[in-house]
């Protein structure tokens, strides 16, 4: 079982800059992938980064392509995103995602039905 709570959410201007968290309870975390979703209002939860359990491969959604990184620290059961020159239509609920499947795997999954676990979500809105 993982136990995941996101964190670092919050309000920013356009072009503006966060960073989020993504802590971990439970052994299998460092040896699966682990990916960012997010879900605006009357929207469908959308894809946004994933990362291999070791951080070799990394994908990411077309729309934060070139500004936002994810990146993990297995030693401390951790991941990241650090979003960069936001928009204000990258406003949602966000949400880190880990699954049981595929340890030490190079496959990166972007599909909400590939994950087994969820974090609660943080709110990130940007300001125009």
């Amino acid at each position: 079982q993982v136990q995941l709570v996101e964190s670092g959410g919050g309000l920013v201007q356009a072009g503006g800059s966060l960073r989020l968290s993504c802590a971990a309870s439970g052994r299998t975390f460092s040896l699966s992938p682990m990916g960012w979703f997010r879900q605006a209002p009357g929207k469908e939860r959308e894809f946004v980064a994933a990362i291999t359990w070791n951080g070799g491969y990394r994908d990411y959604a077309d729309s934060v392509k070139g500004r936002f990184t994810i990146s993990r620290d297995n030693a401390k059961n951790t991941a990241y995103l650090q979003m960069n020159s936001l928009k204000p239509e990258d406003t949602a609920v966000y949400y880190c995602a880990s699954t049981k499947k595929w340890s030490r795997n190079t496959y990166i999954p972007r599909g909400t039905y590939e994950y087994d676990y969820w974090g609660q979500g943080t709110q990130v809105t940007v300001s125009s």
